[in-house]
């Protein structure tokens, strides 16, 4: 949140002052560590005292407004959430602003879901839509509203609108939790108003929502099974719902005339790429049209096949890999969901595959002529092995040469590491992939990070927040050798994972269960993962609330820059042929994905002493 306070007070700061937009961007700045976008002021700027006058005229000027709300475990930001008493019960009254300066809106190819407006290149989401996803996700996550999901309401706020100019966004359904107004009826906006606050300080209310306990995020893997197989159970925002819908449109099209169109959806670690495709896949299932989902990560796969596909063998059959489309006929499929799409390879072909199928065909190209509407979701940054290509640019092309649309939709609001954007961008600094380099850690009360002195206090402060009910998962660098087959004679998994007096295995190589450890598909997710530490194969794609990172000789620090030292990676992956400059980003790479897996906080160890005085410097102490 930004700011708050009384809508009478905003009201005569921004009258006399004159400076409301200025003090929100520098708490923005503050907050976010860097400057919010012009268009994002000059809403503030004309948005804000528009409902704030409102309130004022409605006779609510103690009610108190909350300014750029933060959704818990997100990036997503309310406009504004009003805080008050409701006349007829006299319970705590919330309702969930939505400020628009469109003055014309029309939705896209029929679908009022999504909307046409002329400031933005492409198709944004319906706002009433918007607000109203904004209202089910807080009851989902904040406890105060949890308890009292009455108590909640949404509206979008079109003050420069007219009815006519707007007309096609109310084809969707209105409800308590997503309605609109325009500026043309900003008297029934003002009776809204007063039906749901009555005229008395909201600042009490503003506390018990400010105060809600933030619920644990609900996993992917423990609900997927629901999701695919019943019933919605993820709350899609903003940019999430506007893929999920431009795909769904995709499909009315293909269905209606044989239309094929490509969709890329593009966004960085915990934006919601495998929640839009389980959304898709358990939606499209239910409908009964024909789609599949693929990956290129074996753990991901067997996982969704486990967890989903319980006792339910015809869901299993939904989750396939790249390289299971070599044969497929073209559009023989719906819809394929390509997630994970990073890691795309140049072909499908390997070792094992028949001489008859090894074409040098592009697998890209196999996985668009499949399917009536491919859909890639990919984060370009996550690419960790050598022969990994999946980027918007590359499918761009195949698209274009085999004639086809290619839509991409951006993701850019995140939901893993507590929905911190300020701590993905401290990483990707710290790593150097991004930004001016490694930074002071400044706490920004979403996420937790700390350092660890040696691995024994690392293993127990993650044990410690297990017996708090956290899940907890500790990886690190591939820098030690892995001892894969594991005989008869062994009564415990060999200890390869080894720093000073301080062991621990791997986790297991292969499918099966063996001397209590889960097999490589459910580290991540096995409660009995725990005892094993997993690596960059096995914790990509997953998620738990903390997240240990053993940080090995391959990244270290020397001086004012980090050195990658090759010779000290035990990965089968990096030959002799793969170049150093490759070897250097997918080193960081792989640091980048391992400490942005943790939902709650994640605590670093380096195995070197000047690195972990490095860390110490950047990271300040509890």
């Amino acid at each position: 949140m930004l700011f708050r306070e009384s809508a009478a007070s905003l009201a005569t700061r921004t009258r006399i002052e004159g400076r409301l937009a200025e003090l929100l961007s520098e708490n923005f700045l503050h907050k976010h560590r860097h400057r919010p976008h012009p268009a994002e002021v000059r809403s503030w700027e004309r948005s804000i005292p528009a409902l704030t006058n409102t309130l004022v005229e409605a006779g609510l000027g103690d009610v108190e407004m909350l300014l750029e709300y933060g959704l818990p475990l997100t990036s997503k930001r309310a406009d504004v959430i009003l805080a008050g008493v409701h006349p007829t019960t006299g319970g705590p009254s919330y309702v969930v602003v939505e400020l628009k300066q469109w003055s014309n809106a029309e939705p896209e190819d029929d679908d009022p879901v999504r909307c046409r407006v002329e400031a933005y290149a492409e198709p944004v989401l319906n706002p009433i839509e918007q607000v109203r996803g904004y209202c089910d996700y807080l009851v989902s996550f904040n406890g105060a509203l949890e308890r009292a999901p009455e108590s909640i309401t949404g509206v979008a706020y079109l003050h420069n609108a007219t009815e006519f100019g707007v007309a096609g966004l109310r084809a969707v359904t209105e409800d308590r939790r997503g309605r609109m107004f325009t500026g043309e009826q900003r008297g029934a906006f003002m009776d809204y108003l007063r039906s749901v606050l009555a005229p008395k300080p909201g600042s009490d209310a503003a506390d018990v929502l400010l105060q809600g306990k933030v619920r644990p995020s609900k996993q992917l893997m423990a609900v997927a099974a629901e999701e695919v197989r019943n019933r919605e159970q993820f709350v899609l925002l903003g940019e999430q719902r506007l893929a999920y819908e431009t795909v769904m449109s995709a499909v009315r099209k293909a269905r209606r005339s044989h239309h094929k169109q490509v969709v890329v959806v593009s966004g960085g670690p915990g934006s919601g790429k495998s929640v839009i495709a389980l959304s898709l896949l358990g939606d499209l299932y239910r409908r009964g049209v024909p789609a599949l989902h693929a990956t290129g990560s074996q753990s991901f796969t067997k996982t969704m096949r486990k967890v989903a596909g319980a006792r339910k063998p015809e869901v299993q059959k939904l989750f396939r890999y790249f390289n299971s489309f070599m044969e497929a006929e073209p559009n023989d499929l719906d819809v394929l969901v390509c997630d994970e799409a990073h890691r795309l390879r140049k072909t499908s072909a390997n070792r094992y595959t028949r001489a008859a199928l090894r074409t040098g065909r592009p697998q890209v190209a196999e996985l668009i002529d499949a399917a009536r509407v491919p859909v890639f979701l990919l984060d370009q940054h996550q690419v960790v092995r050598p022969g990994e290509m999946g980027t918007v640019e590359e499918i761009r092309e195949a698209a274009a040469e085999q004639g086809l649309e290619c839509t991409v939709v951006e993701l850019d609001s995140q939901f893993r590491c507590g929905g911190s954007d300020g701590y993905l961008r401290w990483v990707t600094g710290l790593l150097g992939l991004e930004g001016d380099g490694p930074l002071e850690w400044e706490p920004d009360g979403k996420v937790r990070l700390l350092t660890a002195e040696s691995p024994q206090e690392l293993e127990a402060f993650l044990a410690a927040r297990r017996a708090e009910d956290y899940g907890a998962r500790l990886s690190a660098g591939y820098c030690w050798k892995w001892t894969t087959k594991i005989t008869p004679s062994m009564t415990e998994l060999p200890a390869d994972v080894v720093v000073g007096d301080w062991a621990k295995p791997w986790n297991l190589a292969g499918d099966r269960s063996l001397l209590g450890a889960p097999p490589a598909p459910l580290w991540a997710t096995d409660p009995a993962g725990f005892g094993q530490v997993g690596c960059v194969y096995t914790a990509q794609g997953f998620e738990y609330d903390w997240s240990g990172v053993i940080m090995g000789p391959d990244l270290v620090w020397r001086t004012d820059r980090w050195v990658v030292d090759r010779t000290a990676s035990k990965d089968p992956s990096f030959t002799r042929a793969t170049p150093d400059e490759d070897v250097d980003h997918l080193v960081r790479n792989t640091y980048k994905v391992l400490l942005t897996r943790g939902m709650i906080g994640t605590i670093i160890y380096s195995t070197d002493a000047e690195t972990r005085e490095k860390l110490r410097s950047l990271i300040p102490s509890p």
